[in-house]
């Protein structure tokens, strides 16, 4: 999984799956999900991100992964 923040458009897209879309919803307004060609949530576009979503502080707990940050 991947969370990529774009401050030039202010999105927030959450990447669940290395698979590629090939349907999009969005289910209210700005946000938007993506969907595989099974159906499958293979990721998640926030728009106008900075109002939704506390971008400031980011918890992970008890997670089976290797983490990874990446901060410019």
């Amino acid at each position: 999984m991947k969370l990529n923040y774009y401050p030039e458009t202010d999105s927030l897209y959450i990447d669940l799956s290395e698979k590629p879309s090939t349907e999009s919803v969005e289910v209210s307004e700005g946000i938007v999900l993506d969907y595989d060609a099974e159906g499958n949530l293979v990721g998640i576009d926030i728009d106008n991100a900075s109002k939704k979503v506390q971008l400031k502080e980011l918890t992970l707990s008890k997670l089976p992964a290797n983490i990874h940050a990446v901060s410019v």
